[in-house]
């Protein structure tokens, strides 16, 4: 379920709003210059596919939206539980790669194609948690502070739009504020 819950910087365990709604996640969001959209995933898609054909569902708006905002690449980011004895170990140091503060020098474009991850961003003296799920389109504007939580147990595929090879590298801000907040699995737990 995508799900939108706002919070003060400094008091996580003060929701100001808790929302599932996609037009009220659209206008929050908007209003913070941040884009949030849905997009049909359609009938027959397997996020078990292999690259292309994942590509080849989503062609047509993954080329308009490129053209429309000067994309260079676009690739296919997957995490999937496996039967790899070391998935558990592969899947935590993955997590552990964006759970801290950070920011782009490009907007941070994503596409769920399946599963789930929780974009965290940290507007002004709020953050919003903002738990994406299969067909939703977010657009975070470069220089936003933020981080990525993808769970205890890694599940999603999502297509990523770049302008630049490295437009996606993460300055951290050394800031330890994500230790205090929710992370997706409690904020899936209480919805």
């Amino acid at each position: 379920m995508t799900l939108l819950q706002i919070m003060p910087e400094h008091d996580a365990s003060k929701i100001l709003v808790r929302t599932s709604d996609p037009d009220r996640i659209a206008r929050e969001l908007s209003e913070q210059g941040v884009e949030f959209g849905r997009w049909d995933v359609p009938d027959g898609y397997d996020p078990d596919s292999d690259t292309e054909r994942i590509m080849d569902c989503f062609r047509d708006r993954v080329e308009r939206i490129s053209a429309e905002r000067s994309f260079r690449l676009v690739d296919v980011a997957r995490l999937r539980p496996d039967d790899d004895p070391a998935w558990p170990e592969k899947a935590a140091e993955a997590r552990s790669k964006f759970l801290q503060e950070h920011r782009h020098s490009e907007n941070e474009v994503r596409f769920f194609a399946s599963g789930s991850g929780c974009f965290y961003l940290h507007l002004g003296d709020r953050v919003y948690a903002l738990v994406c799920t299969e067909g939703d389109l977010v657009s975070v504007p470069a220089g936003t502070r933020h981080w990525f939580d993808m769970g205890t147990r890694p599940d999603f595929v999502a297509v990523r739009f770049f302008e630049e090879k490295d437009g996606w590298v993460g300055d951290f801000t050394g800031d330890r504020i994500s230790d205090s907040f929710p992370t997706l699995d409690d904020l899936v737990r209480t919805g």
